[in-house]
């Protein structure tokens, strides 16, 4: 008889945050958790990446918000989040629930909006990490206002690193001549693990109307569209840092994933696919696994970076 070849342990550490396997999900694509709950067991993720949270309620943009590309999506959503007192009170007790880390992504209009979020979620149960977003494109303030100039970012991460013992991961923008250059500016200044990328920002115009599709004129290009960028700013970051990273834009399966690991990503993230099947991330997973026992890999961790370049 044949012996049943061992498991590959799945396990990873994202800047002191432990993730059974190295799969969770996007924030803004996966809302508190409970809206999947139909769909995706959360004590199967590596982590829950939740909505985005700001010290207030906010309603977000006008609509239309969303519009189809070809193999992707544009979003304005706006931060349209409970404000973080109800996230405390209202959200966190359900995700408290599953055996899963839970990375709360930060918004604010200033430094000093951050700097109270964190210490808001620093001593909270239930949260295991903190991911600052400094990289999205659809508020008037805050935002990607962070994230495009390497002095305000560093700034930024300093300030939050001073208030917040927990794993502190910064949400980078592609909107930049150089990721390398933000990305060594959130290292130095403390950041624990780096996430990348956030949307691009585009641009759809209804041709009958001529009027742009999205509320806001321009929105945040998410999907498959984006991978190849996505994949190419994880790899040139990799050589750079030494901070752990993790990985998205447009994946969409295992062998995307598979990819972004390649490039470098220790972690990676579902974002858009999960609208299109909701256990996109489970289906990732099993995939994972599934290739590392085809391929004889003992451990996940091992195809960190093994990307072969002559």
């Amino acid at each position: 008889m044949t012996a049943a070849p061992a498991q590959p342990d799945m396990r990873v550490n994202i800047g002191g945050m432990s993730m059974r396997n190295p799969v969770m999900t996007a924030s803004g694509t996966f809302g508190y958790g409970q809206e999947y709950r139909d769909f995706v067991d959360l004590n199967r993720l590596g982590a829950v990446g939740v909505k985005s949270v700001t010290l207030e309620p906010r309603a977000g943009n006008a609509t239309p918000r969303i519009a189809e590309t070809p193999s992707g999506m544009l979003n304005t959503i706006g931060l349209q989040n409970v404000g973080v007192d109800a996230f405390i009170a209202e959200k966190l007790p359900y995700l408290r629930r599953f055996d899963t880390s839970v990375l709360v992504n930060l918004s604010g209009r200033t430094v000093g909006d951050y700097v109270e979020l964190c210490q808001r979620l620093n001593d909270v149960p239930g949260v295991h990490g903190l991911e600052l977003n400094v990289s999205c494109p659809n508020v008037e303030h805050g935002g990607m206002e962070f994230g495009v100039d390497a002095a305000v970012l560093g700034g930024l991460v300093e300030a939050c690193r001073r208030v917040t013992v927990l794993p502190l991961i910064v949400k980078l923008s592609p909107n930049v001549t150089s990721i390398v250059e933000m990305a060594l500016a959130a290292e130095r200044a403390g950041a624990d693990a780096l996430a990348l990328i956030n949307t691009l920002l585009g641009m759809a115009i209804d041709v009958e109307t001529r009027r742009p599709k999205l509320s806001r004129t321009m929105g945040g290009l998410s999907g498959p569209a984006i991978k190849p960028i996505a994949v190419r700013m994880v790899w040139q970051t990799y050589q750079a840092v030494r901070v752990p990273i993790i990985g998205m834009g447009g994946i969409a399966n295992a062998e995307d994933a598979v990819e972004f690991m390649l490039a470098g990503a220790t972690a990676v993230a579902v974002g858009t696919a999960s609208f299109v099947n909701p256990r996109a991330s489970i289906d990732v997973i099993d995939g994972l696994e599934t290739y590392c026992l085809d391929h004889g890999i003992a451990k996940v961790s091992d195809l960190v970076g093994k990307c072969l370049v002559d």
